[in-house]
């Protein structure tokens, strides 16, 4: 029998592990509930009950500038300085991003006056030993995501008209992010010994319907971005995760052709992302993490809609292997227990190869 690192290395590589591997992502009051449901004081005592084959993540402490709390009670964020606030929506609290540092940049002048994060504000040095904590389990590490931080620092709409307006501001704010985690990334690998068995090279270009930019901007402007990323990851000799929620249906070519070794989350409610499309296309060149819709079926479904939603993802996905079976996305608090319950019984019961 296959340990959860065997278990997930293989289904990443497009193999055919001993069963279809499991993954969990929820949000903190998902998994307080679960917790308390199974009467456990651990997150790795749940996973064991719910037969998970967590892909565990590696991270460097932070120790740089520290967030400023203002006097409405939001707080300015590092390491890129946004203002946020809790919000409550009923079943969930989050943190959701109100103001944008740069969002009324003009000029050059404006970017290079901002504090820009570095890689010294983190410290890697207990990198190795979070790795050698969990040794039957697959271990992730940084990632890097440019679209999604360019956003952080001009806001979503600012940021995405930069890149047809304004060539000169986004080269440079695209330089500053490369550079960071450019730097950011080498520490890492060199603080974790050859002990990080993915990472993520990572983004977020799609809408419910399409992507949120040009084919032609994600080419132009961040193709170049994750190449160089997945050079550095290949010469580690470590594997590539892309997340990417979505319709982004005409970009996975694009990375494939990169070297992505796993797609995530695989929402294949949206147009173009259909599960046996998806699967005769790219199947046989990419793994496929994620795939069991927690917009409707999880969240809103009868256990039975669960179980077949699952059933659906493995007979489909899963068949002959390169699957890693997942939530498409946090699981939110409106999910009922039961069905989180349902969906890990329904793939250990018939998920076996």
């Amino acid at each position: 029998m296959m340990t959860s690192r065997e278990r997930v290395l293989t289904a990443a590589r497009r193999g055919k592990a001993d069963r279809i591997p499991l993954d969990i992502w929820y949000t903190g009051e998902v998994r307080d509930r679960l917790l308390a449901h199974f009467g456990v004081a651990t997150e790795k005592e749940l996973w064991a009950r719910l037969h998970v084959d967590r892909i565990v993540a590696a991270s460097p402490r932070y120790i740089g500038p520290p967030e400023r709390v203002l006097a409405d009670g939001t707080k300015i964020v590092p390491p890129w300085w946004n203002r946020a606030r809790e919000i409550s929506y009923g079943t969930g609290v989050y943190t959701e991003i109100i103001d944008w540092p740069l969002k009324n940049a003009t000029t050059i002048e404006e970017l290079e006056r901002f504090q820009w994060p570095s890689a010294d504000w983190y410290d890697f040095s207990d990198i190795a030993a979070q790795c050698d904590a969990w040794p039957e389990n697959a271990i992730h590490g940084w990632y890097v995501a440019p679209f999604f931080w360019h956003n952080y620092v001009r806001g979503l709409e600012q940021s995405c008209v930069d890149l047809i307006a304004e060539p000169e501001m986004t080269g440079y704010i695209l330089g500053r992010i490369t550079a960071f985690c450019w730097e950011f990334a080498c520490r890492f690998f060199e603080a974790g010994c050859g002990k990080i068995h993915i990472v993520q090279v990572t983004d977020d270009y799609g809408s419910q319907r399409d992507l949120l930019i040009r084919e032609e901007s994600y080419v132009k402007w961040f193709k170049p971005i994750q190449k160089k990323f997945i050079d550095l990851a290949r010469q580690a000799g470590v594997l590539v995760m892309h997340h990417d929620d979505g319709a982004i249906r005409r970009i996975i070519p694009h990375l494939i052709e990169l070297g992505v070794d796993i797609l995530n989350p695989i929402q294949h409610v949206c147009p173009g992302m259909e599960m046996d499309g998806l699967k005769r296309d790219f199947g046989k060149q990419i793994c496929f993490h994620g795939g069991v819709d927690n917009q409707q079926v999880l969240a809103r479904g009868s256990v039975e809609d669960v179980r077949r939603e699952v059933r659906d993802c493995m007979r489909i996905l899963g068949a002959g292997g390169g699957y890693i079976l997942a939530p498409c996305h946090n699981i939110q608090p409106v999910t009922p227990v039961e069905n989180v319950i349902a969906m890990y019984e329904m793939a250990w019961e018939e998920g076996r190869y």
